[in-house]
């Protein structure tokens, strides 16, 4: 059968605002195999379905808006239990489900001080864009697990025009092994080139007309941190540019932005960031991500999935991060009490960040996306 969607199952669950009906075609939801039978307890019972499939949803929780544009569920089974006589559903079990057309937008809010140090990694270090849009992990809640960065390869491009700096500079940074070794990143510009670098103060540029920092560390030692050395005894000379190893540097970087801590983006840094083009691919590695209420096993990479794209046109005004082939397993999400997770995922993302004025919002968008084991409990 086939009916207008009146109220929307995420509704229903989540307490989510449904949007507005007046399109035809808009909210609708259709049901194969319908049956339900009584469960163990007292006052509860199973309703199963052979395929549910629901097309051009609107919801709405605050200023957050979701839409799908389509979402077919496979042997979905629903306990209910009744509660002063009033039935609320407690799990919902799916064995396959698919999405297409998922946008997820709203503002991007975080503390100021956060805030500022999402903008210094990614314009220093934008391969750990991906892993900082929110953050938590199984064990703790103020934890951070950030395990693809460790085996992470690829390279990040930068392009500064009409830098006061750096003078219309072209960076590359190039990632190995998890890793940055900021002797073999390059500033090239016209004249002598600049060096990048870190030191105990923070990340560095060493330009012609002497050193700048980009982004200041609140204290040091940092965690993931080899810093750089001199050739000799109180020789003003430079002879290792230091390395940063991704994982642990912004894991032990996110925990101290939690906490308040962190000096964060130079006004110099803030400059460039306007002028600057960033560009770059990254292979991530297997391993545990998670970020506050949710985390995920990503896995794949040998196949290459999990490869994430970055591009900005000025760093200052947002970045897009793309992954045309996303593969993770055991992922789990909590959010007001609920608890959903499945055992595996795939699927296409497009995730832009954008700057529009003093504040940020994102756009979230998931195409081809497949769901196995699927389960919701209440």
């Amino acid at each position: 059968m086939t009916v207008p969607l009146a109220v929307s199952i995420v509704d229903l669950l989540l307490g989510l605002e449904l949007g507005s009906t007046a399109e035809p075609a808009r909210n609708r939801c259709s049901l194969e195999g319908l049956a339900w039978k009584k469960s163990g307890e007292e006052g509860a019972f199973e309703v199963s379905v052979q395929a549910l499939e629901a097309t051009s949803l609107r919801l709405a929780s605050g200023p957050l808006v979701l839409e799908i544009g389509r979402i077919a569920l496979r042997e979905v089974t629903a306990q209910v239990r009744t509660n002063a006589g009033v039935p609320r559903l407690s799990s919902i079990k799916a064995v396959e489900a698919e999405l297409s057309g998922v946008k997820l937008q709203g503002p991007f809010v975080v503390p100021p001080h956060v805030q500022a140090a999402l903008h210094a990694l990614q314009g220093v270090a934008g391969a750990v864009a991906p892993a900082t849009a929110t953050a938590s992990a199984p064990q703790a809640a103020s934890d951070w697990t950030l395990g693809p960065l460790g085996a992470a390869e690829g390279t990040i491009r930068g392009r500064i025009t009409d830098a006061h700096l750096l003078f219309d500079a072209d960076v590359t940074v190039p990632i190995r092994r998890g890793q940055i070794d900021f002797n073999d990143a390059t500033v090239e510009h016209v004249g002598p080139d600049s060096r990048m670098g870190v030191s105990r103060l923070g990340l560095y540029v060493d330009a012609p007309n002497g050193r700048s920092y980009l982004y200041q560390f609140a204290s040091a030692p940092v965690a993931g941190v080899e810093f750089e050395q001199r050739g000799a005894l109180l020789s003003p000379w430079v002879s290792e540019r230091g390395k940063l190893h991704l994982q642990p540097f912004a894991e032990a970087m996110l925990r101290q932005w939690s906490g308040g801590q962190g000096q964060g983006l130079t006004e110099q840094a803030r400059l460039l960031l306007g002028r600057t083009a960033l560009s770059g691919e990254v292979q991530l590695g297997d391993g545990l991500l998670a970020v506050p209420g949710v985390q995920a096993l990503m896995q794949g990479s040998g196949q290459g999935r999990n490869a994430v794209g970055l591009r900005s046109d000025a760093l200052g005004r947002g970045l897009t991060v793309e992954m045309a082939s996303l593969s993770a397993g055991n992922a789990s999400a909590k959010w007001r009490g609920a608890q959903l997770g499945c055992d595996s995922m795939a699927g296409r993302l497009r995730l832009q960040l954008l700057v529009e004025g003093a504040q940020m919002r994102f756009v979230a968008e998931i195409e081809n996306c497949k769901l196995g084991g699927l389960r919701l409990d209440l």
